[in-house]
């Protein structure tokens, strides 16, 4: 590999007024190494990055980076400027700019490089010698580390050694620690000052992550790391989730940790690791500016007693944040990976449906027949049936993206970024082959095996820049290609087709068969993965709809609406039997049920799941059979009442949820009534327990 910095990369007199022309001096010195390919490809892939965020960094740096495909090697030009340019930083401009130039694809060796560049940024002896260097050449070799740095000459200073009162000062000294353990919470200045640090190490964990994962990742994991060390009793431990991927922390070291610091530009990954502990949430760039302030204010928390949720229970955590490599079983991580998809293909399951079902609500059915032409040539603005087709078109693109992004996803989940290609094209080819939603599945497990199984190969180094952009995409577009149409995209299909033949034939005790699972599924964990399982299977015959994919639609959104509605009925009619926080989450339960939000009953469930998710499961196999018995059809995969106008057999269909709902509470009424009354004292317990459930407000198929 060639050396990252060069003489020739190095300007010590930067004549740039701005921080654009700063970036287009140094780039051209790359460009003439033949480092850079486009010129103005790179500097536009520059400039994106700089406006995602500042480069610029508190004591004259500037550090604009980017990963770009016009980049042939990793490479760092460095500019030092006497007069300054602004880059942002909060304290003014930048005098010592460096440039990092990395291949879309840079390997761990060379990100590697990068990121003790960034640490080494955080020393002000490296940063002086940078300053008062007058040779590229010997500049060169201190960026690189082939140079060490000039120490200061008065690094060790004899004056402290003439003092003799030393003896005294342990004696004046010695009460002082009493003091703060006194006052330990009342300074919030002074970490030092809680009484617990005094008699152990307060340890920390942080995570630092930026949008490149170059630069700021690594200086802020550097800038906390050398303030713990200087904050007497502290102890800290990084994770820097950078472009290289990351390296988990031992569950044992986050257990055994007292505070949690994020510094972070970018979702955290695998948020939940951390839950239950005091936390501080900010920016990378805070991680580097102001570390002290974040340690103290971690361990501020940690005296207040202030956590997070509990694990699992961090809305905001999506399945990719989840998934990856873990302690966890292979059963685990699959439902995490098949759970990754789902959760993406949902928004395009929404709107794609309600947009459709929107058009035949405008238009009615014969809307399907209007030509795509005579939309695009004779749009008419006051004819709803142009409106509905308008809707109806937009909704069918939404949905044409349904397979691919689950199958792009599920790989997603397995291999992170390299696997997205060869999901896509292994969904669309499963849409090509008629294998449907059985055959995105397939086509997204085959996507990510294929490309954790490239990616155990050791490959020579100089392929391992093109790797993840070339390589890894190439090959597993390549396998998948070959296994969907070659092995096995046409059993799928064959069998995507009986399946589809079976459901349009349903009728009778068949389809009140099917209803009774589809019930049972969707009440069982009450938006988990078996309520997930369901609502995917139904969505999936939405795509190519048939009266018999109509009827298991109409059937999961009933029976998913049931749980909640339930409990709402029964803390309405026997409200003596539930607690205080129960009674008020009933009234919110009422509006959660009629929206298709299963979720809406968990903190009933959380707090008695041995009465609340039997007598769930049997309201919603109830309403599931009745429902498929009726003959009622849904093409809209979301909604609740809302969508009843888009209903067959509407008022049948209402009457099966009826019944099904009047079940549940009944049952549950009758297993509550067999047990003691809870105390209002008891509600307490109870209620805390079942509040902290209720924030969900996540539709049950999401």
């Amino acid at each position: 590999m060639t050396e990252m910095i060069t003489a020739e990369l190095v300007d010590l007199d930067l004549s740039a007024q701005t921080k654009d022309e700063a970036a287009r001096s140094l780039a051209e010195r790359m460009v003439a190494r033949g480092r850079v390919t486009d010129l103005d490809g790179f500097l536009a892939d520059v400039a994106a990055r700089e406006a995602q965020m500042p480069t610029g960094l508190d004591g004259g740096i500037g550090i604009p980076h980017c990963r770009s495909a016009h980049v042939t090697e990793p490479t760092l030009a460095f500019g030092r400027a006497a007069h300054g340019i602004d880059f942002g930083a909060p304290d003014g401009p930048a005098d010592l700019i460096f440039l990092i130039a990395a291949p879309a694809g840079a390997d761990d060796a060379h990100l590697s490089i990068l990121s003790s560049l960034a640490r080494q940024l955080m020393d002000e002896d490296f940063k002086a010698a940078l300053r008062a260097a007058t040779d590229a050449q010997h500049t060169a070799a201190l960026i690189r580390g082939d140079a060490p740095a000039p120490e200061p000459v008065e690094a060790e200073p004899v004056e402290p050694e003439p003092v003799e009162p030393e003896p005294v000062e342990p004696e004046l000294v010695g009460p002082e620690p009493v003091e703060p353990e006194l006052v330990g919470p009342e300074p919030v200045e002074s970490g030092e000052a809680v009484a617990p640090a005094a008699s152990r190490v307060f340890k920390i964990v942080a995570v630092t992550s930026c949008p490149t994962g170059i630069a700021h990742t690594y200086m802020a994991a550097e800038s906390l790391e050398n303030t713990a060390r200087a904050t007497d009793g502290v102890e800290l431990v990084v994770e820097t989730q950078g472009s290289a991927g990351f390296t988990r922390l031992a569950p044992e070291v986050i257990a055994a940790a007292d505070g949690v610091i994020f510094a972070h530009d970018v979702p955290v990954r695998e948020k939940d690791r951390f839950a239950g502990k005091p936390t501080v949430d900010v920016g990378v760039k805070a991680g580097i500016n102001r570390p002290a302030a974040l340690i103290t204010e971690v361990r501020d928390k940690a005296a207040r007693g202030e956590t997070t949720a509990a694990p699992g229970a961090d809305a905001s955590s999506t399945p990719v944040d989840n998934s990856g490599e873990s302690a966890e079983g292979y059963g685990t991580k699959l439902r995490k990976w098949l759970m990754s998809g789902v959760s993406y293909m949902v928004p395009f399951v929404a709107a794609g449906g309600l947009l459709i079902a929107l058009g035949f609500a405008i238009g009615g059915y014969e809307v399907a027949d209007v030509k795509v032409e005579t939309l695009l040539n004779s749009f008419d603005w006051s004819s709803t049936t142009s409106w509905a087709a308008l809707l109806f078109y937009t909704g069918q693109a939404a949905f044409a993206f349904l397979v691919p992004v689950l199958a792009g996803y599920i790989a997603y989940g397995m291999a992170d970024r390299p696997g997205l290609v060869p999901g896509f094209v292994g969904g669309s080819i499963a849409l090509t082959v008629n294998a449907g939603f059985l055959g995105g599945l397939a086509a997204g497990l085959i996507a990510g095996g294929v490309v954790m199984a490239i990616q155990k190969v050791n490959v020579p180094a100089v392929l391992r820049g093109i790797m993840p952009v070339v390589v890894i995409p190439l090959l597993s577009s390549i396998a998948v290609g070959f296994l969907m149409f070659v092995v096995i995209g046409k059993p799928i299909a064959n069998l995507q087709s009986a399946l589809t033949d079976w459901l349009n034939s349903l009728s009778g005790a068949n389809a009140i068969f099917l209803g009774v699972i589809l019930g049972l599924m969707m009440c069982f964990d009450l938006g988990g993965p078996l309520n997930k399982c369901a609502y995917a299977f139904a969505v999936g015959g939405l795509a190519n709809p048939t009266d018999g994919s109509l009827k298991v639609m109409a059937a999961v959104m009933a029976a998913g609406m049931v749980p909640p509605l339930a409990m709402a009925l029964a803390t309405t009619v026997r409200g003596r039997l539930f607690t205080k926080t129960e009674r008020e989450n009933g009234k919110a339960a009422w509006v959660l049920g009629a929206s298709f939000i299963t979720e809406g009953a968990i903190p009933f469930a959380a707090a008695d799941p041995l009465r609340v998710i039997p007598a769930s499961m049997a309201g919603g196999a109830v309403t599931g059979a009745l429902s498929m018995a009726f003959g009622c059809t849904l093409r809209a995969p979301h909604g609740g009442i809302f969508v009843v106008p888009l209903i067959g057999n509407a008022f049948l269909y209402l009457l099966a949820i009826a019944a099904g709902v009047c079940v549940s509470a009944a049952l549950v009424v009758v297993l509550k009534g067999m047990r003691k009354v809870p105390s209002e004292s008891a509600a307490g317990a109870d209620g805390a327990q079942s509040g902290a459930a209720t924030g969900s407000k996540v539709p049950a198929a999401v």
